[in-house]
Parts: structure tokens; C-alpha cells; sequence
């Protein structure tokens, strides 16, 4: 599987190799330089001498210099290609998929698990190719002047620029167990932080986050402490001596002495170099996992028919949310969910929307499993995203092609076109993060105008007046039940006022139906349906 960009990196490798060869060539023409010039002989014997260290420590600097260039450029190419590739190969996932995935540990893989790549090129596989190809050239010129000398630089190459990386791996692998789930952890932390500051602050919760995001990265940096760093490095530099220590016995060549310490300058990286390999191949495993994971069959057919529903049952870590569900909607035809929370409402509605996987039982529409059919539902979900752009791009996510008036009439269906007329760039005004310039029933609105515009036959709406007041949410209710007419509709709400257009009412207690019917006939006879809405503000007075 291609990861990374070979023509990039071959200039990278070659061009590393030819400067460690240039700097080999300074070392040794100095010397013989030096050694020649003891002599005393006529200036002219030393000229080709003279030319050719001016010559190798400029060609020195330039391949030094497009060895960067390249290096960068294999890792940053290879990078926004790979990055493209997980977002494509997370987007193919079905949705029950990712949400068996935590956000920490998805965010890790989009960003610190790529960017590895940039550590797997320029500290791993540069250093290490140039390392070979210089080595296998300098064993080979220097058997030219001593084959004998060629064998001691050989077998010393061996040992530290093979064995002695290949122990540091081990090493750091062994040191490195455990550090990817306190990586996780403390990313895991930092997100929990951040997303929820405003939560933790009114909670008072805000120190004990605090204490334990610190404890995450107590436990990360411990694992990263134990990581063996300069031992490996200390027995190359050790190595590197003995060996030119051992050639100096041999040849008594000063020239082919500097020349092998110079050669052994290749092998100081390649300690390192083996522990982020260590580091990074685990990562790099996953995330080529994931991309050869094949994808699903991308759901193609849409489908038209009613919502059926039977036997269904979901489990969360072994306990039920929702058993025994059986329902049938037919096109056309609304249906709220309501009941207290940890009900199942949410749990039953993402399971319509193929979400969630069903435990037991089967959730179809028209008779194909909600899992395989495209183009069919949409609406508004709980953790529905308003981004960081203006009103009409938020709106045209639904449909990217949608003209200006296809988004001014979803804007008009879902009642905010009085509104964005006051505002002073009208549709082009920015949301804020977060949709933080948004009042609460103007974000669920702006969400409600997006599901609009996309034109799903299957609407599913969570909780759309959840955090709003008492009268903002029955205006927001009123305006979803007129738009929804005709439409098939399941609506999650926790209040009972304004249903009596919704064709079923389903009452839902411990993830089981206890009420089911129309508003108007549920109130005329005692039940927990009566009981919920009496305990209803709005209900008692409308009841009273």
C-alpha cells in the first residue's frame, strides 16, 4: 500500500548519501592534504589537494541543503495525501461504526497518527537509506587502498549500524507498552476539557478535569521518560572509534583512519532513527488498517415504502435501552416519541437513522434495512454541528449544489426570514464557533432549514426545542408540525404540548412502549400518558 511519495523520496535518500559522501571526501583529501604538505613539497602538488576540499565542502553544503529540501517534501506530500486517505477511508465507515470510536481516540488518528509520517520520513527512512548506500560506498573504495581495512569497516558497520539500532528498537518497544493508551488518554482528557469548560465550570467540576487531564499526562510522560535515549548512541560513537582504531592497526594509513570515522558518522542517526520507528510502526499499522479495511457497500438504493419496525432491541454494554419495539409508520404520517430521559427516545431514533446497530430485531424501511438505504433519512439529530461560516453555508450543507433561492426557501419554511432580513450581511452573516451568535431556537431553526433543503423523504427531529424556553419551544413546535405535513416524521420531544396533529404518539419508559396512540385519545383515559402531562406545566393548565 503506498504511503508515502517514492520519487520525492529517492532525491531525499540520494541526495543525503551524496553530501555523507562529500563529507567523507573532505575528511580524507584534508588529511591526505595534511599529511602531504609535512613533506614540504612545491605548492603545485598540493593544488589538486587544495581544489579538492573547496570543492567537497561546497558540494557538501548545496546536497546537504536539497537533502532537506527533498526530505521536507516526501513528508509533507506524503502527509496531505495520507490525510486525504483516512478522512476518505473514516467517511466510508458506516455511522454505528464510527460512533463505537471515542472522539480521542478518532481525533489521534486525524492528527497525531498522520502527522507521525513526517517523523517515519525524515528520521527513519532518509537516514536510514542514505546510511546503506553510503555504506556499501565506502566499503567498497576503501577495500581499493585495503581489503583488509574494508573488512574491519565492515564487520564495525555491522555491529552499530545494524545490531546496536535493532537493540534500541527493543528497547524502546518495551519502554513504549502502554504509551499509546496513555497518549490516548490525555487526548481523551484534553477534548473532554475543552468541549465541555463551560459545563465543568457551572459544576464546579472544573479541578478535579484539571487533576485528572495532569494525571494523563503524569502517565504519558513517565512512559516517554523510560524510553532508552542516549546508550545506543554513546555504543556507536564507542564502536566507531574501536574500528578506526582496529583500521589504524591494520594500515597504519592515517588517510584511511579519518576516513572511517568519517564513514561511521552515518550510523550516530541511526539509533534514533530505529526508536521513532519503533514508535511510529504501531501507528502507521493502524492507520494502514484502516485504510486497506474495506469500506461497506456504500448504501445506494433510496427507498420508499413505510418504517417498520420488530422485535427490536438495543443493547449498551450489555444492558437494554430499547426491548421489544414494534411500530409501523406509514409515508406521510408524523410520529413523536416522547418520555422521561433515559427513556430510549434518542436510542429508537438514532436506530431509525442506522446509527445505531440493532442488537436483536430488524428496522426497515420499505423493506430494506435502514442500514443500506441512501438519499432516504435525514433531519435534525442531537449532536447535529454548526460550523464556523455563514448562515447559507451552514444551510447548503445539505446540498452543496442549492441555489440562493433553494436556500432562501428553506430559510423561509423554517421561519427565519424575518430574522435574517435585520441582519446586516443578511444569509452571509457568519454564525460564530459553534453557532455561539445564535440564540438557542435560531440554531435549531438554521439546523431545521438545512434538513429542509436537503428534502429527505424521512425527517427524524431530536429534541429540537431542548434548552429553549416554554414559549420559544411551542413556536418552534407549531412551525415544525407545519412544515412537516405530508411528510414522513419522527419527532423526539420531552414536552406534550402542541401534538395534537401528530397522527401516533409513542409514551416510552425503560426502553418500552407503555402508551401509544393520538394525543386527544391518550388524555381521555387514565395512564402514564395522562399522568406526563398533568405533571406538565402547560398540560395542567390546559387540563385544569
Amino acid at each position: 500500500m503506498k504511503l508515502l511519495s517514492k520519487r520525492a523520496m529517492a532525491v531525499a535518500v540520494l541526495s543525503g548519501a551524496a553530501s555523507e559522501g562529500a563529507a567523507i571526501g573532505l575528511l580524507a583529501t584534508a588529511t591526505w592534504l595534511i599529511v602531504r604538505a609535512a613533506g614540504h613539497p612545491p605548492l603545485s602538488a598540493l593544488a589538486v589537494g587544495i581544489a579538492g576540499v573547496r570543492a567537497f565542502a561546497m558540494i557538501r553544503g548545496v546536497l546537504r541543503y536539497a537533502e532537506r529540501l527533498a526530505g521536507h517534501d516526501a513528508a509533507l506530500r506524503s502527509l496531505a495525501d495520507l490525510r486525504v486517505r483516512v478522512y476518505a477511508a473514516l467517511a466510508a465507515l458506516r455511522p454505528a461504526e464510527l460512533r463505537r470510536r471515542h472522539s480521542g481516540e478518532l481525533l489521534g488518528t486525524v492528527v497525531a497518527e498522520v502527522d507521525a509520517v513526517t517523523d517515519l520520513v525524515v528520521r527513519c527512512l532518509i537516514p536510514a537509506g542514505s546510511a546503506a548506500l553510503v555504506a556499501a560506498g565506502g566499503i567498497a573504495g576503501i577495500a581499493l587502498a585495503s581489503p583488509a581495512a574494508a573488512g574491519l569497516v565492515a564487520v564495525g558497520l555491522l555491529v552499530t549500524g545494524i545490531a546496536l539500532p535493532a537493540a534500541a528498537a527493543w528497547q524502546s518497544r518495551r519502554a513504549e507498552r502502554g504509551t499509546d493508551t496513555a497518549r490516548a488518554d490525555l487526548t481523551t482528557a484534553t477534548v473532554d476539557l475543552l468541549d465541555g469548560a463551560a459545563d465543568l465550570a457551572v459544576a464546579g467540576a472544573t479541578p478535579a478535569a484539571l487533576a485528572a487531564a495532569e494525571r494523563a499526562s503524569d502517565r504519558l510522560a513517565g512512559r516517554q521518560r523510560a524510553v532508552p535515549a542516549y546508550g545506543a548512541t554513546a555504543a556507536v560513537l564507542l564502536g566507531s572509534g574501536l574500528t578506526a582504531l582496529a583500521v589504524l592497526g591494520r594500515t597504519h594509513s592515517a588517510v584511511l583512519t579519518l576516513a572511517t570515522l568519517a564513514l561511521f558518522e552515518i550510523c550516530a542517526p541511526l539509533p534514533t532513527a530505529a526508536r521513532h520507528w519503533s514508535q511510529v510502526s504501531a501507528t502507521l499499522r493502524r492507520i494502514a488498517g484502516l485504510l486497506r479495511t474495506e469500506a461497506p457497500a456504500a448504501p445506494t438504493r433510496t427507498a420508499t415504502g413505510p418504517v417498520e419496525v420488530a422485535g427490536l432491541r438495543v443493547d449498551y454494554d450489555e444492558a437494554p435501552a430499547l426491548r421489544g419495539i414494534d411500530l409501523r409508520l406509514e409515508p406521510g404520517r408524523r410520529l413523536a416519541l416522547v418520555g422521561a430521559s433515559g427513556s430510549g427516545k434518542s436510542t429508537l431514533l438514532a436506530t431509525l437513522a442506522g446509527l445505531v446497530e440493532p442488537s436483536h430485531g430488524t428496522v426497515t424501511i420499505g423493506g430494506v434495512p435502514a442500514g443500506g438505504v441512501s438519499g432516504t433519512v435525514g433531519g435534525v439529530l442531537a449532536d447535529a454541528h454548526v460550523f464556523h461560516t455563514s448562515i447559507a453555508d451552514n444551510v447548503r450543507l445539505a446540498r452543496p449544489e442549492a441555489s440562493d433561492a433553494e436556500v432562501a426557501a428553506a430559510l423561509s419554511r423554517a421561519a427565519l426570514t424575518d430574522w435574517v432580513a435585520t441582519l446586516p450581511e443578511g444569509a452571509a452573516t457568519l454564525v460564530g464557533e459553534d453557532a455561539g451568535l445564535l440564540s438557542g431556537g435560531q440554531r435549531q431553526r438554521l439546523l431545521l432549514a438545512r434538513a429542509l433543503l436537503a428534502d429527505r423523504p424521512i425527517l427524524l427531529l431530536d429534541e429540537p426545542s431542548e434548552g429553549l424556553d416554554p414559549a420559544t419551544a411551542d413556536a418552534l413546535l407549531d412551525d415544525l408540525l407545519t412544515v412537516t405535513a405530508g411528510r414522513t416524521t419522527v419527532l423526539v420531544t420531552h414536552r406534550l404540548t402542541g401534538l395534537e396533529p401528530v397522527e401516533e404518539v409513542l409514551l416510552l419508559d425503560a426502553g418500552r412502549i407503555v402508551a401509544r396512540g393520538r394525543h386527544a385519545d391518550l388524555l381521555s383515559r387514565p395512564g402514564p400518558y395522562r399522568d406526563l402531562w398533568l405533571a406538565e406545566p402547560a398540560g395542567a393548565l390546559a387540563g385544569a
